[in-house]
Formats: structure tokens, sequence, C-alpha cells
């Protein structure tokens, strides 16, 4: 089995679906590609919101690689009301992992949305495959394969952010192979 990069997009002017990346989010594609250079990479999948497209793109475009879009990887959807208090609320949700908000999906429900992807990605023949998604998901996709990551370690990533994930003997191991030096701009 190959090794699947999974990747936070870069920084956005907001958090709508078409929000775009800022010029330092542009920026950061452009050191993202850089980063991936020496690897062959066989397969890019990414979420539909344009800001993790925008965040590939410059490797897509380097590489001739088209990027799949998969509407798995979208942000988890905490609810469909407003909620002031939503920090709040996001923070109990890594507590209970069932807990749902009007509209919204539970934090088991978007784990188990990404965990598919990754689990469709490892069963592949590629030796290296990109998903590009979102902080709130991917926290989640990490706590499937590691219970210790909690809502401190979703506030402790940053835009971007890489995650190697491969298959070892005693399961999934996780690297976190970006470093703040790679992003700052």
């Amino acid at each position: 089995m190959g090794k699947i990069y999974i990747i936070r997009h870069c920084l956005a002017q907001g958090q709508s679906p078409d929000a775009p990346l800022t010029e330092t989010g542009l920026k950061q594609a452009e050191t993202l590609a850089d980063f991936f250079k020496d690897i062959k990479i066989e397969r890019i999948l990414s979420s539909p919101f344009l800001r993790a497209i925008q965040s590939i793109e410059p490797l897509s475009i380097r590489e001739s690689i088209t990027i799949e879009i998969d509407e798995r990887l979208s942000e988890r959807l905490l609810s469909t009301r407003d909620l002031p208090d939503w920090y709040e609320k996001l923070q109990a949700t890594f507590i209970d992992m069932d807990l749902k908000f009007d509209g919204g999906e539970s934090s088991r429900e978007a784990m188990d949305r990404i965990v598919t992807v990754v689990e469709d990605a490892f069963a592949q023949d590629a030796d290296n495959i990109l998903i590009v998604s979102h902080g709130n998901i991917i926290s989640l996709l990490l706590k499937h394969y590691d219970q210790e990551v909690d809502f401190q370690s979703w506030q402790n990533l940053s835009n971007p952010d890489v995650f190697l994930l491969s298959v070892h003997l005693n399961g999934v191991m996780i690297e976190r192979v970006w470093s703040s030096q790679n992003s700052e701009s």
C-alpha cells in the first residue's frame, strides 16, 4: 500500500464553499507545490470548496495531474443555523462524537465520511495520493487513527498543514510532515 498525504487548505478569505485563498494563501499554495517536488504523486483528491482546489492547483498544473473532486471531503457542517457560540459547540462535539446540531452532522458522521475516502485511497494501487480538505474534518480523520487527537489538536493545525498516513503492521501511522517554517510568507 502506498502513502496518503492529508492536506489542509492554505489561508482563505472565509469559510463559505466559494471563499478564495488570500494573497498569502496563494503564495502558500506555491510553497506547497515546492514541498512535493521530489515526490511522485499519482492522484489528487480534493474537497469541492474553492480554497481546497486553489491550494493544490499549482502542483496539479506543474505535474499535469487532474484534481479529482470528492464531495465527501467537504468541510463538516456543524449546523445550518447561525451559532454565535459555535466555538464551544464545536469543542463539545470532540467530547460527544454523536452530538448533532440543527441541520448539521455529528463528529462521527463526518469522521466516517472522510475515513471512507482514505480507506478507498489505501485500496488503490498507487504509491502517493494527496487528499485536500479542511481542518475540522481532517482532525476527525486523525482522531479515527489516534484517539489522543482532540479539540486542541484542531486548534493547533496550520494553514496549510500536511500529514502523512501510511499503513504498518499495527495500523495506520500518522506523521505531521509540514512545519510552520514552510507556511511562512
